[in-house]
């Protein structure tokens, strides 16, 4: 059954030519350049987001201030969950524009528009010219990819690092000349996604990277048209050497630094992490309608698309290249592993997006699609609806949700004197107040909370939960601690229909007459 499968894959599924590369179409170059530049840089310039993108901004703020470049710190502690590539460059970005949101973002940004671009200029080379095209429009449409790349977190700029390890690998062996510049460009891109985000770049490539090459090799009966260059066994060592080289300097000085790391970040942050469900709890389907409203507009043709794939006619049969197995091969993979994953967030899953919308992009290009009004008219309303988003709805949110909405409020309660965040971290204050010494406390640690407020003679809470404020004030006064001046300073959605506030307030010392 097993030795059937390559046969399956090669003769049934894709038996296809690879298609022709074709050179860079100046017209389309530019849409693909000029499109995502309007929707992505005019418009980073909105309050920042809790909780993520206020850390991702903090920590290289507080690494300038304190002309670090090994160990990141977060409110003046290790922060060791992640490794510094993000940091590194945001640092950079810092230094050239100055510390703001919009150059914290310039980032990420420019990651997403060099994913789009690479998934054009490289991606021509193994589906095809008009395929790439299609794919890339589909990738600037996708309000999952679009939207989300841009914000500061870490998966915008490790999806880049994957679909360039992808393409350039798939490029080292899809001819009968085995082509070290390119393995070695995929390495490169690996060695870059585990700087950035840790091992999961190496396990977003190697598996359907080997398995594509197994269904799609020298195997009995497997057509020599479908045949790959097999790859040297060298190439594994350049792999594992070039990653190693650009990762082991910072590893092994920041384990020197601090030897708790080893352990910390690679058993708990990545093994633990997928095995147990200790946060972000979400059921297995949980990345299957991100996928379906990411991908829109394009994931409007997903039945036409699975009839494409699975029908029987020698017509479509022929046009199923192995290029195009490849790319659903890979995007398939990255989210099975995440679904499987015991922890969830939805931007985990954006380093799919780029193969899935250049799968969906081949499939366009070899239909009837391709020169329909339908399509045309789908994908002008779906830029406008982008940039409404973009430039309207995303800043008004951004300033619906954050504790910054209110600044005067915020700097008045926080000046002089200690800030505690409770139960959750509140770094985006701290990121615009210029502060590296915020305290926070979890729920379960109420009892050290009041500890600490009783060491100060005032002391300003961020609230992060509603009900927060009413559950310490009950325990207040046993500790002859008051509160006083409770404000709200943001709110956002915590359900249907209901509202989740965020407050400050200044806690005091109850003197013996009081």
């Amino acid at each position: 059954m097993l030795s059937y499968l390559p046969v399956l894959w090669s003769e049934f599924l894709f038996p296809g030519k690879p298609a022709e590369a074709g050179s860079c179409r100046w017209k389309n170059l530019l849409l693909i350049v000029f499109l995502p530049a309007a929707l992505l840089y005019p418009c980073m310039s909105f309050l920042l987001f809790e909780p993520d993108e206020g850390r991702y901004a903090e920590i290289p703020r507080e690494m300038l201030l304190r002309g670090e470049w090994i160990v990141p710190y977060l409110q003046g502690e290790p922060y060791l969950d992640k490794p510094p590539l993000l940091y590194w460059l945001v640092i950079g970005s810092y230094r050239l524009f100055g510390v703001h949101d919009w150059s914290a973002r310039l980032v990420p940004a420019l990651a997403a528009h060099a994913t789009i671009l690479l998934s054009y200029v490289i991606g021509r080379r193994s589906l095809g010219e008009r395929a790439a095209f299609w794919g890339t429009l589909a990738l600037c449409l996708a309000p999952g990819f679009m939207t989300v790349a841009r914000l500061l977190v870490l998966d915008g700029l490790l999806a880049l690092w994957v679909i360039l390890s992808l393409l350039a690998g798939l490029e080292a062996v899809r001819e009968k000349r085995w082509r070290w510049g390119w393995w070695t460009v995929a390495s490169i891109a690996c060695g870059l996604g585990f700087l950035t985000k840790g091992p999961i770049s190496l396990v977003l490539f190697l598996p359907p990277f080997v398995l594509h090459h197994w269904l799609t090799g020298e195997r009995r009966g497997v057509s020599p048209t479908c045949m790959a260059h097999p790859i040297p066994r060298r190439a594994w060592f350049v792999l594992a050497g070039l990653v190693t080289l650009i990762n082991l300097p910072w590893y092994l000085a920041i384990w020197y630094r601090l030897p708790e790391f080893g352990v910390y970040f690679f058993w708990k942050q990545n093994i633990l992490r997928f095995l147990l469900p200790f946060d972000h709890l979400e059921p297995i389907w949980f990345y299957l309608p991100i996928l379906a409203g990411g991908l829109l507009p394009a994931f409007l043709l997903v039945i036409p698309f699975l009839r494409f794939l699975f029908s029987a006619k020698p017509h479509d049969a022929g046009r199923r290249s192995p290029e195009w197995g490849f790319m659903l091969l890979a995007g398939g993979w990255c989210v099975l592993f995440f679904s499987l994953s015991g922890s969830k967030l939805p931007t985990y899953v954006l380093p799919a997006f780029p193969v899935l919308a250049l799968a969906l992009g081949y499939y366009i290009a070899n239909s009837s699609w391709e020169f329909s009004r339908w399509t045309i008219i789908t994908g002008g309303l779906a830029v406008i609806g982008l940039a409404g988003l973009h430039y309207v709805g995303i800043p008004w949110y951004a300033e619906f949700h954050s504790p910054m909405s209110r600044p005067d409020e915020v700097r008045r309660f926080c000046s002089g004197h200690p800030v505690v965040c409770y139960p959750r971290p509140c770094d985006s204050v701290a990121f615009y107040l210029g502060r590296d010494d915020f305290s926070s406390y979890r729920s379960k640690e109420t009892k050290n909370l009041l500890h600490f407020l009783q060491d100060q003679p005032r002391t300003t809470i961020i609230f992060t939960h509603r009900h927060s404020p009413d559950g310490l004030n009950s325990v207040l006064p046993a500790a002859h601690l008051r509160m006083k001046d409770l404000t709200p300073i943001c709110r956002s959605w915590a359900g249907f229909f209901q509202l989740e506030e965020c407050k400050m307030a200044v806690i005091e010392k109850q003197n013996d007459r009081e």
